[in-house]
């Protein structure tokens, strides 16, 4: 990964692009399917989403070209100090550079900061490198979703105390 790739935080203007990187990621591995974010309209409009307190979403960017984002959002129903991580998207050029791995640490380091003790995720298996990642994070597999996502679409749900 070059070493000009900017981490910082979303701006209104991020919108757009970055709706094509999470539904294009969706589509590439077949996950472009009803109760995923492909169809949930706060796609559209994350900066807008990510003013909530406690959330946080950063975006990758190299020379003004955004290659995709992440964040922590303090999803409905999750147990105390428990976030989600959510919304990690690689345009797919991107990917298999360590860019991702840096995202999460960016995350889960203000996750830790703002004083979560534990984060959420959910996916799904066909989304398989994500998952080799997150394990190598520590995340851990749960039984069933936790929260109130309304992503009935994702059916592998895991967690990591920070």
């Amino acid at each position: 990964m070059s070493s000009s790739v900017t981490i910082r935080n979303i701006q209104p203007n991020d919108n757009a692009a970055l709706a094509i990187i999470v539904r294009n990621s969706l589509a590439e591995f077949g996950a472009n399917k009803p109760g995923t974010v492909f169809f949930d309209p706060t796609t559209d409009a994350l900066y807008e989403l990510f003013q909530t307190p406690g959330s946080v979403y950063f975006i990758a960017e190299e020379e003004s070209k955004l290659l995709g984002g992440g964040g922590i959002f303090p999803t409905e129903g999750l147990p105390a100090k428990t976030c989600e991580l959510v919304k990690m998207y690689l345009h797919k050029d991107a990917r298999g550079k360590g860019l991702g791995k840096r995202m999460i640490e960016e995350c889960l380091n203000w996750a830790k900061a703002n004083g979560y003790e534990q984060v959420y995720l959910e996916t799904m298996p066909e989304l398989k490198q994500a998952l080799k990642v997150y394990e190598l994070f520590g995340f851990e597999y749960l039984n069933g979703p936790l929260g109130n996502s309304g992503h009935f679409g994702c059916d592998r749900w895991m967690l990591k105390k920070l």
